[in-house]
């Protein structure tokens, strides 16, 4: 199938909202809907939902306790562990929500695998991130590393919408950044142990 630039502009806006997912559940659901009720940005069929007046009351409670909750020390470990399945769902559903030019038959194992995928991903190196992070400074750096991801969040998905090829390019250059650190972070240790025998 030959994509046209509408096209290709829907996959780039829903991974870049899948990947915001990532580092925040609810918030970029909540500005993909916002947009749509502002008629900036069109929905996939049966995702008018999103721009209601009780699913946006409802995701601005969640994105409003989510970030909040990240704060608490102890509870954002905790919330690492459960918000990755989370995040991957809601990848898929932001990915999907969007994809309004492209088939269904299409849409759906984009939304799956790239969707999921990324918003897995960027998770999965956050929480990495704030493990290493409550490691060394023991959780004093938390809030630091709580505050750069809702701005993360908030920021990628305003950027999806925007201009959603740059984000697209941007969320790519981070998860490249993230994978090298959470390598260094898992493998690190292990290769300066070895340098240390006589």
């Amino acid at each position: 199938m030959e994509l046209s630039l509408t096209s290709l502009l829907s996959v780039a806006l829903g991974i870049g909202l899948a990947a915001a997912a990532g580092f925040r559940i609810f918030v970029p659901l909540l500005v993909a809907g916002i947009a749509a009720r502002f008629d900036v940005l069109p929905l996939t069929e049966g995702f008018q939902w999103l721009a209601s007046t009780p699913a946006l009351v409802t995701l601005g409670t969640a994105a409003v306790v989510e970030v909040l909750a990240y704060y608490i020390p102890g509870v954002d470990h905790v919330l690492d562990v459960i918000a990755g399945p989370a995040a991957i769902g809601a990848g898929v559903v932001a990915s999907a929500s969007v994809m309004s030019d492209i088939p269904q038959a299409v849409m759906w194992p984009v939304a799956i695998i790239a969707g999921g995928g990324i918003a897995g991903l960027t998770k999965g190196s956050t929480a990495l991130l704030r493990a290493k992070s409550g490691v060394m400074t023991a959780g004093l750096a938390n809030p630091v590393v709580a505050t750069v991801e809702t701005v993360g969040a908030t920021g990628i998905a305003i950027l999806a919408v925007v201009v959603p090829l740059l984000c697209l390019a941007g969320v790519v250059a981070l998860l490249y950044w993230a994978t090298k650190k959470a390598g260094r972070l898992l493998f690190g240790r292990g290769r300066d142990a070895g340098t240390q025998r006589p």
